[in-house]
């Protein structure tokens, strides 16, 4: 396990990550992530060098850091009252925030800071959770559903293979045939 947290500590610590995370955000949007150094973010958070280097080890590992925790989800995904519908806005919100420049920033600092995969890990947590509450929800509503591997296999697999790698046709369209076929089978309607 790398020397960041993998968790959302307290007091003090939660101060300096919260301090230096929000330097890394804000001189990213005023330098590049280019022109970015330690003493540079450490003299905006207030911090020491050694701050920064005791706790991260590096610039990529702190990058990683700002980078899952931005990938965090704040919301549950939006409730539709119906699973291929819930499942199409949740996957075609994500396609949309991971496709974009910044997403694609993220999940790359995401990787790279992490050699371990811990990070790797953590975001396709992330991405499990939040199927699961959809998944949850249609259970509730007595719907039949696949499970979580079924639509990270279906769903999200494609799709992040498709951002790092093929990055052209990436629409709402696409988002929605994989859920429609992420559900197929299940109890749900053909999409439309």
């Amino acid at each position: 396990m790398s020397r960041k947290a993998m968790v959302r500590p307290g007091g003090r610590s939660a101060r300096v990550q919260e301090a230096v995370h929000t330097a890394v955000r804000e001189l990213q949007a005023e330098l590049g992530r280019p022109e970015l150094t330690i003493p540079m973010v450490a003299a905006r958070a207030g911090v020491t060098p050694s701050t920064i280097y005791r706790r991260w080890g590096d610039l990529q590992e702190l990058l990683s850091d700002v980078a899952v925790e931005h990938l965090r989800p704040d919301t549950p995904p939006q409730d539709h009252g119906d699973l291929l519908e819930d499942l199409r806005g949740w996957a075609g919100q994500f396609l949309e925030e991971m496709a974009s420049p910044a997403g694609r920033a993220y999940i790359r600092d995401a990787l790279l800071g992490d050699p371990d995969g811990d990070n790797a890990g953590l975001c396709s947590a992330y991405a499990a959770d939040q199927i699961a509450v959809v998944l949850g929800r249609a259970a509730a509503r007595g719907e039949d559903a696949p499970d979580v591997e079924t639509v990270l296999d279906r769903v999200v697999a494609p799709m992040m293979y498709r951002i790092l790698f093929r990055p052209t046709g990436l629409t709402d369209a696409y988002a929605h045939r994989l859920a429609g076929e992420a559900v197929r089978g299940f109890g749900e309607r053909e999409p439309r």
